[in-house]
């Protein structure tokens, strides 16, 4: 590659640079070599001078004797656009610039066919949904194997199956995976069914539309036989109609005519198939009742083995110049029904035939299951379920999109997690639905898809953009309340326990051994002692009624919810005499690396810092929520919760009173205890491993256990900081009867820091805030972005492949608009004190607080804001007065 470069508009002196690509280095390494060749020079665009010509992209080029999107992968490494010469000299360098910057921003796409866990996790990404079923984005002509997984889930259907390992019942509650009804493919002169093999497939390109919420898949195929065909198969989900999906698949010969096959159908023949690691276990949770054929439609009848939730789809299979009715033969085989349509092709020529599906369980409210199929799929067409898509996404883009100036790739991203936000709730915003968020959304079967703590990482945006989704997630906890209850009593408590996973009952999920995949072995797991869920359900009922405004939610559910949450953390409570305090025992925190302590045949921790911290502010908030609260709602929440005066009285005994472990130089121990347990020489297992990211488990398969030493997953002990106004919990700290040094937070950072191997995504998104709180810009920024790349990079080696991380994606966008952007609701005033990463021009947005709507423009030294009624904010500690629907400027330094 040869670049010649001026700092002065083109014109002499040039620089010239000649960049060799290497063929013994991956393509990576060389794009990396480019990288580094040009640090420092200030690139605004790319120009490929000799790309290959597709129809799908512009910057495919040729590489020993491979091909790549160069354009795709220079954006991503450079955060710049990259250009086609032809485009310049049709509309001019500016506009070809400008145009492709800006489809970069909109589009999430992959190019290249890829197998195993990384085309997993390239579906995961390509999912499309609209929270009441998340379709992954697998090639319709795709059958689930090693390498491709066309898996389909509803929101709350789950079902239990036991399966006997090593003597024991095993009981698994999972996410089905329900049967295949996007499957489409084709054939030529009756051979089989083409499938997605490499040695047929000439190019891939896959394109997500985040405008539209449409996916794109361009194959270019040349079969064994000679024939060459193209196929573009577009996959949209219906936002506004929620049972129904649709699939446009056109076909164009290239080099034949003759007889050409569309064979479509519904696979019921499917697993839970998407976790290896669950491999062992029974994963069939399926049965199909029926199947049956009319026309150019077929349905398929079953239920779920256990739960028994009963499920509909219907498909139909039309084309606007043909009568499909007529054309049509049916086939159905054990668990399968396909359709097969035969026509005459001619050689480039197009040929457009659509798939349009519904889906019905009896989870849904009042639903008459086959008749309302039926009628969904009679109303049902592509064009009007793309139309609705991109109604809907229309509508969030204008109202509920984070608009950053110069950072091309983080731009893209941050659309791409509010995008998957709305794939895997919107329909809860119904209040049909009796489901939450689960960690891995709609996208995959890690977790089983459980609801866990994530929901505190997502429920702010919710909140904030769309409150009725960020309702439900907290009415799905308050309709297992009762099931809270009896878990705490029957672990000697009162009052209500949330589980640590949790699924369609709201009973515990949590397993009590797991298979360590480093090890081959089953260690057991006391992960269901993060009795800290209890509390996070707490803080998001305080949290979304704080930013909503939302009185009723509190005073008909929220109330009694807190109270019962309160009553369990008295239980777990243990007074100790001689030191006037109170200890917790028997729990964990965050971080899943301490299940114990070592040699010890007890399991759990004392006086886990992030429970304790959270524990006293809990307290503290009820008490003056009980203070403030009509007294007849009162009254009715504290006879629901068997709650009384004893109680409060209790509580705020407690809340001054709870065990801290602080050490001379003013650190914070994790818990009590920690700062016995041995140091790690965390250089020795790098060199050792390379990723020590998953050190629990390099341990256990040395015979170590992770529990005798001083290392940690994700952020534990800071935890409250990241969740809490830091005033708030020095106010606690202070409460407790501690006094801390004056550098003590940027010391307990750094000690927390130096032990983190960051095993959970979650931990980069926790240390980032913590890091822009201490000033620590260039590291918050690496943690973000490492964060905000994640999935797409599927940094974790894998886990994508198993759906995307919810809680990640939801927090990366609070980083974004309350840290770096600086807006804040801790208090009944907006406070506004940014500070951008430097890269960033400025940062644009929306948000609702309390009933009112802001538009906030944040640059580095000016802020733009505006709302639709008379209020005020403060920047720096400065009130400034807004007047309804007028711009305010604010400088600031």
């Amino acid at each position: 590659m040869e670049l010649n470069y001026s700092e002065d508009s083109n014109r002499p002196p040039f620089r010239k640079f000649m960049i060799t690509y290497n063929p013994k280095f991956s393509i990576g390494d060389n794009l990396e070599n480019i990288k580094a060749a040009l640090t420092g020079l200030p690139i605004d665009a790319a120009i490929i001078e000799n790309s290959l010509n597709y129809e799908f992209s512009d910057t495919i080029i040729g590489i020993n004797h491979q091909k790549i999107d160069i354009g795709l992968a220079i954006a991503n490494m450079m955060n710049v656009p990259v250009v086609n010469l032809q485009k310049i000299k049709e509309v001019g360098l500016e506009k070809a610039v400008a145009e492709k910057e800006e489809y970069l921003k909109w589009h999430l796409d992959y190019y290249g066919e890829y197998a195993g866990k990384r085309n997993y996790g390239q579906e995961a990404m390509l999912t499309i949904g609209n929270g009441y079923f998340g379709l992954r984005g697998a090639y319709v002509e795709s059958h689930a194997d090693k390498d491709n997984y066309p898996g389909m889930y509803v929101a709350g259907v789950y079902n239990q199956l036991t399966t006997k390992i090593n003597d024991r019942d095993v009981v698994n509650e999972d996410l089905v995976n329900l049967p295949n009804a996007q499957y489409i493919s084709f054939g030529v002169d009756h051979q089989l069914p083409f499938t997605i093999k490499k040695a047929d497939i000439q190019d891939i390109y896959r394109s997500l539309d985040l405008k539209t919420g449409a996916l794109t898949t361009t194959l270019h195929i040349q079969l064994s036989t000679g024939h060459i065909i193209q196929v573009r198969a577009t996959k949209a989900a219906n936002m506004n109609q929620w049972h129904r999906y649709a699939v446009k698949y056109e076909l164009k010969p290239i080099n034949f005519s003759g007889s050409l096959q569309i064979y479509a159908g519904i696979d019921g023949n499917v697993i839970n198939g998407n976790v290896e690691r669950y491999q062992d276990f029974d994963q069939h949770h399926i049965d199909v009742i029926g199947m049956a054929a009319h026309d150019n439609q077929v349905s398929m009848t079953g239920q779920t083995k256990t739960s028994h939730v009963q499920f509909v789809i219907n498909s139909k299979l039309s084309s606007q110049n043909l009568d499909t009715k007529k054309l049509i033969d049916t086939t159905t085989e054990e668990g399968k029904v396909e359709q097969t349509l035969s026509i005459n092709v001619e050689p480039g020529k197009e040929y457009e035939f659509e798939k349009n599906v519904t889906v019905f369980t009896s989870k849904d409210k009042d639903a008459n299951l086959e008749a309302d199929a039926q009628k969904e799929l009679d109303d049902s067409s592509f064009d009007n379920t793309l139309s609705d898509s991109e109604k809907f996404w229309s509508n969030v883009w204008q109202h509920s999109d984070i608009i950053i100036d110069n950072d091309l790739t983080s731009q893209k991203l941050t659309r791409v997690n509010i995008f998957h936000m709305l794939v895997t709730s919107a329909a809860l915003a119904s209040g049909k639905l009796d489901a939450s968020v689960g960690a891995r959304g709609l996208h995959g079967e890690a977790y089983r898809g459980h609801i866990f703590w994530d929901v505190t990482f997502d429920l702010p945006f919710y909140a904030i953009h769309y409150p009725a989704i960020a309702k439900q997630c907290l009415l799905y906890r308050y309709n297992r309340l009762a099931e809270a209850r009896k878990y705490a009593a029957s672990e000697d408590k009162q009052g209500s326990m949330y589980p640590w996973q949790s699924g369609m009952y709201g009973d515990e999920q949590s397993q009590f051994v797991h298979l360590n995949p480093v090890s081959g072995e089953w260690d057991p797991d006391n992960s269901r002692l993060q009795r800290h869920v209890s509390i996070s359900v707490a803080y998001d009922i305080i949290n979304y009624v704080h930013i909503t405004g939302d009185k009723e939610f509190m005073d008909k559910y929220g109330l009694e919810m807190l109270l019962s949450i309160c009553k369990f953390w008295v239980s777990m409570t243990d007074y100790d005499k001689d030191a006037d305090r109170y200890d917790i025992h028997h729990v964990m925190g965050p971080d899943e690396f301490h299940e114990e302590y070592p040699n010890s045949n007890d399991h759990g921790l004392t006086n886990n810092a992030y429970t304790n911290i959270m524990v006293s502010w809990l307290f503290d908030k009820v008490n003056t929520l009980v203070s403030d609260e009509d007294s007849k709602v009162l009254k009715q929440a504290s006879e629901k919760a068997g709650f009384d005066n004893d109680l409060l009285s209790k509580m705020n005994d407690i809340d001054h009173k709870l065990r801290l472990d602080i050490n001379e130089e003013g650190i914070i121990g994790q818990f009590s205890g920690y700062f016995n347990l041995s140091k790690l020489n965390f250089d020795s297992y790098r060199r050792k491993y390379g990723d020590i990211s998953r050190i629990d488990r390099l341990l256990k398969g040395e015979g170590k256990s992770p529990d005798a030493y001083q290392v940690a997953k994700q952020a534990d002990t800071l935890m409250a900081y990241y969740e809490l106004p830091f005033n708030e919990v020095q106010e606690v700290i202070n409460r407790l009867g501690y006094k801390l040094p004056a550098n003590f937070f940027t010391s307990n950072l750094r000690f927390y820091l130096d032990r983190t191997t960051h095993g959970s995504t979650l931990s980069r998104i926790v240390y980032s805030v913590l890091d822009e709180i201490d000033g620590n810009m260039d590291q918050s920024w690496q943690l973000f972005s490492t964060a905000l790349f994640s999935d797409y990079y599927d940094i974790q080696g894998g886990t994508t492949a198993e759906g995307i991380h919810l809680g990640v994606m939801g927090a990366t966008l609070q980083i974004e608009t309350k840290c770096y952007g600086g807006v804040r609701f801790d208090t009944d005033e907006v406070t506004i004190n940014p500070h951008l990463p430097s890269t960033w021009n400025k940062i644009s947005f929306k948000e609702t607080y309390q009933g009112v709507n802001y538009n906030f423009v944040i640059g580095h030294h000016r802020i733009d804001v505006t709302a639709d009624a008379d209020t005020h904010v403060s920047v720096a500690k400065k009130a400034y007065s807004l007047t309804k629907n007028k711009m305010t400027t604010i400088t600031y330094k």
